[in-house]
């Protein structure tokens, strides 16, 4: 399992950069655009969140992984396809990442609920750290990579490596050794039922109730930045494509040194404590990088603020995973973990246009601005919860 998220991940962060860069470059269009599209792959998690998390609850999860990765790395294929016929749009484009997106939440959710039944419970947090690792590799190296492979063969055919990731991770799935209670008709018969008990259940716990609402205002501040990122760089910095995948690579790095400390700290302080102070980090490094100028010290400067980012997101993401993973029951695990992941998307749906529509308007920095401040106004807030003392080793003592 290890080794199919560390092969998916690097095609995944090629592809994300590849997308931006299509966009921006290709399609010339600007960041409501990029925001957009950034909706189009969240939208089914708004949609279909709620079902989902119920029909994987029911299924035997390994089969749906492996699945939904081959599933991907089909459609994967459709960008270069249709840009050689001369078909891609961004009409074309939102109609394929909102496929995707749909064939992630499913992905996405099951993998989060199958990992509980691969490793106990004591050990979720370093698990995560594990696959939180493999992704800063990904990070640190597949932006640099994407941006070297956009520049030779162009935004489309760069999609393809992270088509082969996705047929490499479902093959290496089906070898996972793990033994699975028998799944259920997969139908909608008490769906909505089944639906709100998982959310009832998520949203009356004492520490899990005020950790999704901070993580969804989180979302919604990071999917605002996010959508004026690469036109920020690509425009305002005048970075080239390489140069963007390079400055990205930074947060790679800062995430492979924070999940490498992420099971210390969460011992150490809590994984409520640690979460705080990641989500107070994440504020200070968006308001960082838009003092960059366009010159080699503002790319340097941008670069300082990737690194403190993915250093935030890689020493939380572990602790807050885990926390989740082991207050969950296993027969909750696939709604509570999409009903959460659905919602944060929810904010991305949101955050993104709305995000790239201010940024055009009042322009990047103060969009980025704006957005550091809402971080740093999550973490307050998570600060003042009962979320604070939330610690793995307690997590199964909560009502």
């Amino acid at each position: 399992m290890w080794a199919a998220a560390t092969v998916s991940g690097f095609g995944t962060y090629i592809t994300t950069l590849a997308v931006q860069v299509l966009i921006v470059v290709t399609l010339h269009e600007g960041a409501a655009e990029v925001g957009l599209v950034s909706s189009a792959r969240w939208l089914p998690y708004l949609l279909f969140g709620l079902v989902a998390g119920v029909l994987i609850d029911r299924a035997r999860r390994r089969p749906l992984l492996v699945g939904m990765d081959l599933g991907r790395a089909v459609l994967l294929v459709a960008v270069p396809a249709l840009a050689l016929v001369g078909r891609l749009s961004m009409g074309a484009l939102m109609v394929f990442m909102a496929v995707f997106g749909l064939m992630s939440l499913f992905g996405d959710g099951a993998s989060q609920s199958f990992l509980p039944r691969v490793v106990p419970g004591h050990l979720l947090t370093a698990a995560n750290a594990r696959l939180d690792q493999s992704d800063a590799v990904a990070q640190t190296s597949g932006p640099a990579l994407a941006g070297g492979l956009v520049s030779l063969l162009g935004a489309p055919l760069a999609v393809l490596v992270d088509a082969a990731s996705y047929l490499v991770s479902g093959l290496l799935l089906l070898r996972v050794p793990v033994v699975e209670p028998p799944g259920r008709r997969a139908t909608l018969r008490d769906v909505g039922r089944e639906a709100a008990e998982g959310m009832r259940w998520m949203y009356r716990h004492p520490h899990l109730r005020p950790l999704a609402l901070s993580t969804h205002g989180w979302f919604l501040c990071f999917a605002a930045a996010g959508a004026v990122l690469a036109p920020f760089a690509l425009r305002t910095l005048g970075l080239s494509p390489f140069g963007f995948g390079v400055a990205l690579a930074f947060a790679g790095i800062g995430g492979l040194a924070g999940s490498l400390a992420a099971t210390r700290l969460g011992a150490r302080f809590g994984a409520g404590r640690v979460i705080i102070a990641c989500r107070a980090a994440t504020g200070v490094s968006w308001a960082l990088m838009p003092l960059a100028g366009a010159d080699w010290s503002g790319a340097v400067l941008f670069g300082a603020g990737q690194l403190l980012l993915g250093l935030s997101m890689g020493a939380e993401n572990a602790n807050e995973m885990g926390y989740w993973q082991v207050a969950t029951p296993d027969a909750m695990q696939g709604r509570v973990n999409t009903t959460r992941r659905s919602i944060n998307r929810a904010m991305i749906v949101l955050g993104a246009p709305v995000g790239g529509v201010l940024g055009d308007t009042f322009g990047f920095r103060t969009m980025m601005w704006t957005a550091a401040a809402g971080f740093l106004a999550v973490a307050a807030a998570l600060a003042a919860s009962r979320s604070r003392d939330a610690r793995i080793e307690c997590a199964g003592q909560d009502p």
